[in-house]
């Protein structure tokens, strides 16, 4: 029966949340039971995307890529894949009506990554639509279930929440990707000459999104509140983190918050969820 394969594929998407971060694997736990697997799904989905086009080096990405993305949509438009990532992934977004728009434009955002890109204004915003806010619209489907006008009210603050989480990525990454993958995804910014007062001017930025992305996750259902709220707080730690560090650092190290740290904000989280503090 197909029920066997769909399971296994929910199991499989869930190993590689699991494999991959276990920040946002503690984050979903957090979520109501109903709601985990379709995030599981997502997660699972962007995961494989961002592998292709950042850790497969030696292989044709660009051709992998493109049939990933084949799959993807041939595996939404027939409702199976043999692929059980992408399976697991199509029964979400016919589960929960995932718009298509918002799948073609996280694939481009990847696509943006498979060729050395001078990040202007305008192509640092459509990288961080693509890449980020879009996911966070994806998992906004999930979290409003079919109340179309709570998920039209939230979505500037899930979009600017997505923004958060990916600009922390950046800072927290910057020096594999600048000096492994050769990327540097804030516009106009010389990295030779990375200093204070532009990574005060990024971090700014970055905290006006968390501001807005707060205020919405106190607007979501109770079913997905902590949830999300977990993911929040374990970015605005990392976030914290890398604000105290002098510029010239971020470029040697990649900032991590520890397991144990992990289970205190899980612990802090849930004792605020339940309080009904959030």
């Amino acid at each position: 029966m197909k029920s066997t394969f769909d399971h296994l594929s929910v199991k499989i998407s869930k190993q590689a949340t699991k494999t991959y971060s276990t920040s946002f694997s503690l984050g979903i736990l957090f979520l109501n039971k109903k709601l985990r697997n379709a995030i599981y799904s997502i997660y699972g989905f962007v995961r494989v995307a961002d592998e292709i086009v950042d850790s497969f080096e030696g292989y044709n990405q660009k051709n992998l890529l493109a049939q990933f993305s084949r799959d993807t949509f041939d595996s939404i438009e027939n409702k199976i894949s043999c692929n059980p990532i992408l399976n697991s992934f199509q029964e979400a977004v016919h589960q929960y009506n995932i718009e298509i728009s918002l799948i073609e434009t996280f694939l481009k955002s990847m696509e943006m990554d498979l060729q050395k890109v001078d990040y202007t204004e305008e192509k640092y915003q459509q990288y961080i639509l693509g890449s980020a806010e879009v996911v966070g619209l994806m998992c906004l489907r999930v979290f409003t279930n079919e109340n179309q006008e709570l998920y039209e009210g939230l979505k500037p603050y899930a979009m600017k929440l997505g923004a958060a989480f990916q600009k922390v990525n950046f800072l927290r990454d910057m020096k594999d990707d600048y000096y492994l993958l050769g990327r540097v995804y804030f516009p106009n910014v010389n990295m030779d000459d990375f200093s204070s007062d532009v990574k005060m001017q990024i971090e700014l930025e970055i905290e006006e999104d968390f501001k807005t992305g707060l205020a919405g996750i106190k607007m979501l259902p109770a079913s997905s509140k902590g949830g999300v709220y977990l993911a929040y707080i374990y970015y605005q730690s990392l976030f914290k983190k890398i604000r105290r560090l002098p510029a010239h650092q971020i470029l040697r190290e990649r900032v991590r918050i520890n397991n144990g740290q992990k289970i205190g904000l899980m612990i802090n989280s849930l004792v605020l969820n339940k309080m009904g503090m959030l």
